[in-house]
């Protein structure tokens, strides 16, 4: 279904909208942005990675790619290789199992939740946004080359 709206400059548009049952094969996803922000205090950030989660589909993944020299053009005396840390534990939280440490018996709602909380440190969630996704993993790698490459 969809509805065609006219802006007040005449453009006309169209917004899709899916009812309970309509979405085909495509399921409800959260994602979150993760940002660097190297000195907390000056509120400057650059796009590290994105971590996505659908819960009907019992997924939750990060992705994150690192621009050195966007990070150490806001900072540069930033710690690349903690944040290099922090960007991976991120990852391997996602993944579950023995390398997602204390969150290992956790399921991927309760590991999403916690890593999408809001936290002063230098690597930080952005807001949580929806969509709808057939295929979680690559949604995850689609928002990390429109948002973060």
């Amino acid at each position: 279904m969809s509805e065609r709206h006219i802006h007040m400059a005449g453009h006309v548009t169209e917004r899709h909208i899916t009812r309970a049952g309509q979405g085909g094969d495509r399921d409800v996803f959260e994602y979150a942005l993760l940002r660097v922000v190297p000195r907390v205090e000056r509120g400057e950030c650059i796009n590290a990675g994105v971590v996505v989660y659908c819960r009907a589909r019992g997924y939750v993944g990060a992705r994150t790619h690192l621009d050195e020299a966007r990070l150490l053009a806001l900072d540069p005396a930033a710690d690349v290789a903690g944040v290099r840390a922090a960007l991976g534990a991120v990852e391997r939280h996602c993944a579950g199992g023995e390398q997602a440490g204390q969150a290992a018996g956790d399921d991927a709602g309760r590991r999403y939740r916690w890593l999408v909380a809001p936290r002063s440190t230098v690597v930080q969630p952005g807001p949580v946004h929806t969509g709808l996704t057939a295929d979680p993993a690559a949604e995850t790698e689609r928002l990390l080359d429109l948002l973060v490459r």
